[in-house]
């Protein structure tokens, strides 16, 4: 029996080498001995293969006006100083230009009001596969300024009184505090629970009492008197992360109830 599959090993085997896998396997033992032997070259053809069928889709599994892009991936642990080569990345596919949009323009739809929809759909579709994009990325795709991608996007945002899943949000970079007032005013002045915020804001339970916590140490130092510099060192935060929370405060400063509420530590509901 067993001279029988080695017959047919040594007749059929040789075809392997034909196809990807059997290319890149031979490659790396040629060009990369020091890799180690077969089962180790098994592991990382493998591990190639599906990043090549992830990041090359066959065309007919995607639709005219779908791109492939690249985002990071929305679970990756955000931290300062990260490198795009430190961040986790999964390939998402994209509706740059959807069936309705030319029919939408037909019937009226303004080309501005059509960017955002597109800006929001675009941030959407790639959080929903798993990652998320950032502003940079949304400028090279639709060729447009981040300036006016911005604007497009905070219009979007406004209008539908939340905020879309982008990397600056979802990873909480760059010094915007927009979604941590968002958050604020959804718990405790609309008395909003939990569960509700994180879906409307896509944010999960620990990022959001992460927020609330950060501002609550900022909040005790304010009504102490400890000015920017010195809240900064008291609770190890960085002096300008801290002069955006105090904006926060004074823009809460009528609802006084709701800063009490935080202070009291009060269950969030």
């Amino acid at each position: 029996m067993m001279q029988k599959i080695d017959q047919r090993m040594a007749h059929y085997g040789p075809i392997y080498h034909k196809g990807f896998g059997g290319a890149l396997d031979a490659f790396f033992q040629q060009e990369c001995p020091q890799l180690g032997g077969s089962r180790t070259r098994q592991v990382l053809v493998h591990s190639i293969t599906q990043m090549v069928d992830a990041y090359f889709p066959t065309p007919t599994r995607m639709r005219q006006g779908q791109i492939m892009w690249a985002a990071v991936a929305k679970d990756e642990a955000p931290g300062y100083g990260k490198k795009m080569l430190d961040l986790r990345q999964v390939p998402v596919v994209l509706d740059l230009v959807q069936e309705g949009d030319a029919l939408a323009i037909g019937h009226g739809k303004s080309f501005q009001a059509l960017r955002e929809e597109t800006i929001a759909r675009l941030y959407q579709q790639a959080f929903e596969q798993g990652g998320c994009l950032a502003t940079a990325d949304l400028a090279m795709i639709l060729k447009l300024c981040p300036t006016t991608i911005g604007i497009a996007t905070r219009e979007w945002e406004k209008v539908h009184d939340t905020f879309l899943p982008r990397r600056g949000v979802i990873h909480d970079v760059g010094r915007t505090l927009t979604h941590k007032r968002i958050i604020v005013r959804k718990l405790f002045l609309e008395g909003k629970k939990v569960e509700d915020v994180c879906r409307e804001t896509c944010h999960s339970p620990e990022a959001v009492h992460r927020y609330i916590m950060n501002f609550k140490q900022v909040l005790l130092c304010y009504r102490k008197g400890l000015d920017i510099e010195q809240t900064a060192f008291a609770i190890h935060m960085s002096p300008s992360l801290v002069r955006e929370y105090h904006a926060l405060i004074k823009d809460l400063a009528t609802h006084n109830h709701a800063l009490d509420a935080i202070l009291r530590e009060e269950p969030l509901p």
